[in-house]
């Protein structure tokens, strides 16, 4: 059995980058959905943890420089982004990089603000988890309340910004975050990989970017503190209440989280992530037409058998069914099975984007491909590579009875003789017998062509239903079972 090739090359250069991004992208939107929402889970919990240690860092360093104190809160912050991606999270800010599937027509609209929408909540009931711990610890309480009123401060600030102002650091914040994650697909290395979304984390943080999932924890614990802090808290900071009413959901939701939301869309999905994909996409390869070939009926012999009316009146035209389920030929392998299993299908034709037939990708394909790889198929594997380029077809004015006999007879098997018509091979067994018993290696499905136009499909199951009338009126099988014994009837 063939082996797997494995390269050992663990660094990649820009363009390669784009192939590790393009397969990220697709992962995103390919998990189920109870995975989906556990994972976001946990990314939202590790951001909020993050937070957690930026407060701790920062809390009381009133004596040290504003940019220097801010540094090390955002060296802190990085382990969130650490811990999503080394331990597997489903992050909202990264997650807007499947705009790359999307543009590659990998997934659908619908499919990849789904995914969003499944992660941004995901990660807004991990912050909310984490909130609840973080409040029953008492947390705001540490070095005096300090670490609390650090919180409430850093929450405040949060809610000054203008809508427009908002959005623009949105945007800024997940360019920095999306080009850490980018940063990652230059290394198989999980040590490299940390070590390059930290500077880029850093910065966003210390510089007061905004990032929508942060702010989930952050705001919130702020709004927490303002309601639950007993009247000692106030009165050890010499603050009241009062200074942070403005702290509540309706300023937090629209004065910032959608504000911050759509920023965040914008400098991940688009500024990073379509604009690579823009620079370093290959350009759409052109595809050629498939090579049709038409089956031979020259031989057939239906019409000599006395059944001209038959063979006039049951026509491919009549009994094909639409072509509906196509393939495209840069469709990912997995993507096509998907289709293939829940149309409950062998194959499908594949169609360029200027639905030209380009060939047939079948099931039968895959298991072939998985066999010669151990098993262990690659995971950017396309429906082109796999696909068959030589296709069978026959015209919509072809007749059913030419069809049914060239998928089940085979002359050259059924008579064997050499080119000089003596027989090469001698048998005792009857005509019905030989033709009941032979092997034919003939296509289950046709498409169907009309002026090089791919215009519906005709399988074993169309063939049989055109015929079943010859068999005499439909039979009940209910009246059978209501008229026959069980014994019977087995």
């Amino acid at each position: 059995m063939a082996s797997a090739m494995t390269s050992t090359n663990s660094n990649f250069t820009p363009k390669e980058m784009m192939k590790q991004a393009e397969t990220y992208a697709v992962g995103k939107a390919s998990k189920p959905t109870r995975t989906t929402i556990a994972l976001a889970i946990t990314a939202g919990v590790f951001i909020g943890l993050a937070f957690v240690f930026y407060i701790t860092v920062t809390t009381g360093g009133a004596d040290m420089s504003w940019g220097i104190n801010r540094l090390f809160g955002g060296l802190a912050f990085s382990l969130g982004l650490i811990l999503v991606v080394i331990c597997g999270g489903e992050l909202f800010t990264s997650t807007v990089l499947s705009s790359i599937a999307r543009a590659n027509k990998h997934i659908t609209t619908g499919r990849m603000l789904g995914t969003w929408a499944k992660v941004y909540f995901g990660n807004f009931l991990g912050a909310m988890l984490l909130l609840a711990l973080v409040s029953m610890a008492s947390l705001y309480q540490l070095d005096g309340g300090q670490w609390g009123l650090n919180a409430l401060n850093i929450a405040q600030h949060k809610l000054h910004h203008q809508p427009l102002e908002a959005f623009a650091l949105g945007i800024l914040c997940n360019l920095l975050v999306c080009l850490a994650i980018w940063m990652t697909f230059c290394s198989n290395n999980m040590m490299t990989k940390m070590a390059m979304m930290v500077l880029p984390v850093a910065m966003f943080v210390s510089t007061g970017f905004e990032h929508s999932v942060a702010n989930m924890f952050m705001v919130p614990l702020g709004i927490t503190i303002q309601n639950i802090a007993p009247e000692s808290f106030w009165l050890n900071l010499g603050v009241s209440p009062e200074q942070y009413a403005d702290l509540n959901i309706h300023n937090f939701i629209f004065a910032n989280l959608i504000p911050v939301t759509l920023g965040n869309i914008v400098g991940g999905g688009v500024l990073v992530g379509l604009s690579y994909w823009a620079i370093f996409s290959s350009p759409k390869e052109h595809h050629a037409t498939a090579t049709i070939i038409t089956p031979d009926f020259s031989t057939s012999n239906v019409i000599n058998k006395g059944n001209t009316m038959l063979q006039e009146n049951l026509l491919v035209n009549d009994f094909m069914r639409p072509a509906t389920t196509t393939l495209q030929p840069g469709m990912p392998v997995a993507e096509a099975l998907d289709i293939l299993l829940k149309e409950e299908l062998s194959g499908a034709p594949v169609l360029s984007s200027d639905q030209r037939l380009v060939g047939f990708f079948s099931i039968h394909d895959t298991l072939v491909d998985l066999w010669c790889n151990d098993y262990m198929p690659d995971a950017e594997c396309k429906v082109q590579d796999l696909m068959k380029h030589e296709i069978q077809t026959v015209s919509p004015d072809n007749s059913i009875l030419e069809i049914a006999e060239y998928m089940s007879i085979d002359k050259n098997i059924l008579y064997p003789v050499s080119s000089g018509g003596i027989a090469t091979q001698l048998t005792t067994l009857s005509l019905n017998e030989r033709a009941r018993t032979m092997v034919v290696n003939r296509p289950h499905c046709f498409p169907v062509v009309k002026d090089e136009q791919l215009v519906g499909m005709i399988t074993r199951h169309e063939i049989v239903k055109a015929l079943r009338p010859v068999y005499g009126s439909v039979v009940s099988v209910t009246e059978i079972s209501d008229t026959k014994p069980a014994a019977e009837i087995a």
